[in-house]
């Protein structure tokens, strides 16, 4: 019996082309675009703006500087400085120095910079102007280093930003796939097509399995999708077997099933259910961390990013399949998912309703 319901509950899914492109085609389009932004390898750029004065040698020296600096995009305005700040404005420079009134005295001597405050690279940048300004002070005063650091590289993987990416997107995917999944049973439900089966011979029980049983098999069909395309398109190299990727996929989708199950509990509709989940994915596909690093975001986003359990699956996926360093170790992220998979099907088991 459970056979043939499966496979009836596959073939609906099969001819159901809304559903085939939200859980196979559009991870797809998403690994094709994150695969273009971020596997080219190029470095960032920064336009730089320096306001100068004509004539001044010191001021050349120190421009002469920026300028060899391979990040940098460096313009400069000798005069009053108003359109590199109206450029500032604009957003085409990330900032501006005024070296316009250099005074070499007895005391430091100040160098305005100029920035828009609210971006983490400018913070970055600041600290990288003031480096550059201590190398040409110690030039200028003929102080010998005390220290120098040497960089020497360590034969080993080489991440790259597509690396980062790609598990976040698989990530998103499962997700997605077990908390929207839930919806077609809340339309059955919604229906009366689950009382109409009462009659029959048909144990509820044995189509929401199959149900369940069918979400399982598309994770795994989409993460072979997903990683395949990785591998052959933007050369990804998997640090780990499929197997092991499996063993985080499948708890991991089982997951999110179990909560897509839970929020479907407490609706009638399927507009309730559609809303509902909607307001929990999001914050997840945007807090977790699963597209940038965790530490771009402001501190008093960091307890909300702790309890998301998309956050653990992400970082479990990521260290399995590029062998990027976690977050949290392996059993950690496990023992949340699975602590969120057991409290979620305690709830789903209390308030679930076959009508």
């Amino acid at each position: 019996m459970f056979k043939a319901i499966f496979i009836a509950t596959l073939k609906e899914y099969v001819r159901d082309s809304a559903a085939i492109f939200w859980f196979i085609v559009f991870p797809i389009i998403f690994v094709l675009i994150f695969g273009c932004m971020f596997s080219s390898g190029g470095s960032m750029v920064f336009n730089i703006g320096i306001i100068s004065e004509p004539g001044n040698r010191l001021a050349e020296e120190i421009i002469a500087v920026f300028q060899s600096v391979s990040s940098f995009n460096v313009s400069v305005e000798k005069g009053d400085g108003q359109k590199e700040l109206t450029e500032l404005e604009k957003g085409n420079r990330s900032i501006v120095l005024d070296i316009s009134d250099l005074s070499l005295g007895n005391g430091p001597v100040e160098i305005p910079l100029y920035y828009i405050p609210g971006k983490q690279t400018n913070q970055v940048l600041i600290t990288v102007v003031g480096q550059i300004f201590n190398e040409i002070e110690r030039n200028i005063t003929g102080l010998p280093r005390i220290f120098k650091v040497k960089a020497e590289q360590v034969h080993g993987k080489t991440f790259t930003d597509f690396d980062y990416v790609l598990p976040g997107i698989l990530a998103m995917s499962l997700m997605q796939m077990g908390l929207f999944g839930s919806l077609r049973f809340l339309g059955l439900r919604e229906n009366k097509t689950i009382r109409g089966l009462g009659v029959t011979p048909v144990y509820r029980s044995t189509i929401l399995a199959s149900e369940i049983s069918l979400r399982l098999l598309l994770a795994v069909i989409q993460t072979m999708i997903i990683l395949l395309l990785g591998i052959l398109v933007y050369d990804l190299k998997i640090s780990t077997s499929i197997f092991h990727v499996l063993a985080i996929v499948i708890p991991g989708s089982l997951t999110f099933i179990s909560i897509g199950y839970m929020l479907i509990s407490f609706v009638k509709t399927m507009e309730g259910g559609n809303g509902l989940i909607q307001v929990v994915q999001f914050p997840m596909m945007f807090l977790s961390g699963i597209f940038f690093p965790v530490e771009m975001l402001p501190d008093f986003l960091l307890p909300v990013l702790r309890i998301l359990p998309l956050t653990y699956l992400g970082d479990a996926l990521r260290m399995v399949i590029t062998g990027f360093p976690g977050n949290y170790s392996l059993l950690t992220d496990m023992l949340v998912l699975m602590g969120y998979l057991v409290v979620s099907t305690m709830v789903t088991i209390r308030f679930w309703r076959w009508e």
